[in-house]
């Protein structure tokens, strides 16, 4: 079903497809590449992708998330509904296979070990990308996402007031609490539910303060209420057995 969100995310795959997307999106400056490695890693953990297991990554972009995921061993399906960014994706990851439809309309014919994604869920119908996930999911399935937190001073700003004047924002694209994103799963059926804020490393800072700037982090994401100012959300759940 074509929605209007849906036709806004297809034109903006377009633009983010012309300027460079992963430049667009911070993931080309040293930080950024680290910054990419570990959130990467944290999924593939908390989806607990390995050899023998099935993931459908969600809103796979130019398939530089794709790519790090399959190294894990696991068979990736990677879905994206901007045809312009799946045409880039397919050439950096010729093994995996690609479906590029809206996440919400794609069929329920095959279940995963896992549903995944990084920065994806924000960009979707979140109550029907939910449930859609836990159908999709086989029995003891895991759910696990990178998202932006809105508690963020940067991230706020950007859903907010600055979202017009920013070009990698798209016009519908929002941002979570992870409060009552952790209801919503509970809602849709999930359980073993876990939503950590974390994340303190921006794309701009310099490579000679990656360490430095990656020590402080480490101390934020264990501090009550400081934490709860990280810029991502580790999104962790898993459908009943």
């Amino acid at each position: 079903m074509t929605t209007q969100r849906s036709l806004h995310e297809i034109e903006h795959g377009k633009f983010l497809a012309s300027q460079g997307a992963e430049d667009s999106w911070g993931w080309g400056t040293p930080a950024g590449k680290k910054r990419s490695e570990k959130r990467a890693q944290k999924v593939i953990s908390a989806a607990q992708l390995a050899s023998g297991k099935t993931a459908l990554e969600l809103g796979c972009g130019t398939g530089m998330f794709t790519r790090m995921f399959s190294e894990s061993g696991a068979r990736v399906t990677a879905n994206d509904i901007s045809p312009d960014l799946i045409k880039i994706a397919e050439a950096n990851n010729p093994e995996v296979e690609f479906i590029c439809a809206r996440f919400e309309d794609l069929p329920e014919n095959q279940l995963y070990d896992a549903v995944i994604g990084s920065s994806v869920l924000h960009h979707l119908e979140v109550e029907q990308a939910i449930a859609k996930s836990y159908r999709l999911l086989k029995p003891g399935g895991r759910f696990a996402f990178a998202e932006p937190n809105i508690l963020n001073p940067q991230v706020f700003a950007e859903r907010t007031f600055l979202r017009k004047a920013l070009t990698y924002v798209s016009p519908d694209e929002t941002a979570f609490i992870r409060w009552p994103l952790a209801q919503m799963l509970r809602t849709h059926g999930f359980v073993n539910i876990q939503i950590t804020p974390f994340d303190w490393l921006h794309p701009a800072i310099p490579a000679s303060l990656i360490k430095f700037v990656e020590g402080i982090g480490t101390i934020f994401e264990m501090l009550p209420v400081v934490r709860e100012f990280s810029g991502s959300l580790l999104i962790r759940a898993q459908k009943a057995e």
